[in-house]
């Protein structure tokens, strides 16, 4: 890959749930995401609940609209796919990933649920996002756990991210113990409910850990407005 094509090895990572462009207000606004992505200034952004299945577009129509007016390279990761539209994960970048991958973490019963592992090429080498967001139900986030790791564990890579909305209500709850027993602590956020935020639905994990810096919630008004998830942003240093 030419050097033009990597990105920095140090770098800015976001993951936000954008419950489908449609704000605390109940108006679906896709303007209002793209500034709050463009706001942030990140050179990946992890996203959860893209839907395209309500306002047209195609299959793809929502992911398309933000990319486009980013200008930042989309990458897919749809659970639901209909014949109006898709909705699920999705990754937008500065660069094009080398590689992309889409892991089934579906339990019988209940909601579609994936993975979204995208891999970038930077100037201190590979570096791999995985996208997720889990289950409602304890026991269905248990599972999905298992399987994300089993997957990290045998695709390792010296640079990885996890990010994504995990559904995990209790910080003590053991769905974390396990994600930070493999990557490490990280700082429990709160991003949910945008307006108000108490709880601390969404994360980001780095290998190795050291790697991790400043991490935080973006918190602009646009923000609290333009979906019901608050955004988190990391800064890593790798190599």
């Amino acid at each position: 890959m030419a050097i033009t094509e990597k990105l920095p090895s140090e770098l800015t990572i976001a993951s936000y749930n954008v419950h489908g462009c449609v704000g605390t207000d109940g108006q679906y606004d896709p303007d209002r995401v793209v500034q709050v992505i463009s706001e942030m200034n990140a050179d990946v952004v992890g996203l959860q609940e893209v839907d395209s299945r309500r306002h047209g577009g195609g299959a793809d129509g929502q992911l398309r609209f933000l990319a486009e007016r980013t200008g930042l390279h989309p990458v897919a990761g749809p659970t639901i796919r209909s014949a109006t539209g898709d909705y699920g994960n999705a990754v937008l970048s500065r660069r094009p990933p080398s590689l992309a991958e889409r892991i089934s973490l579906v339990v019988p019963g209940r909601e579609p649920r994936g993975l979204l592992d995208v891999e970038y090429a930077t100037e201190a080498g590979a570096l791999r996002v995985v996208t997720t967001h889990l289950g409602l139900s304890r026991r269905e986030r248990g599972f999905q756990i298992e399987r994300l790791l089993m997957h990290l564990k045998s695709h390792q890579s010296r640079g990885t991210v996890l990010l994504g909305d995990f559904n995990e209500w209790w910080p003590f709850g053991r769905g974390l113990r396990e994600l930070s027993s493999w990557f490490g602590r990280t700082g429990h956020l709160r991003t949910f409910p945008s307006r108000l935020p108490l709880l601390g639905l969404d994360r980001i994990w780095v290998l190795p850990p050291e790697a991790l810096g400043r991490i935080g919630v973006h918190r602009s008004p646009v923000a609290r407005r333009a979906s019901d998830h608050l955004p988190i942003t990391a800064r890593i240093k790798l190599g």
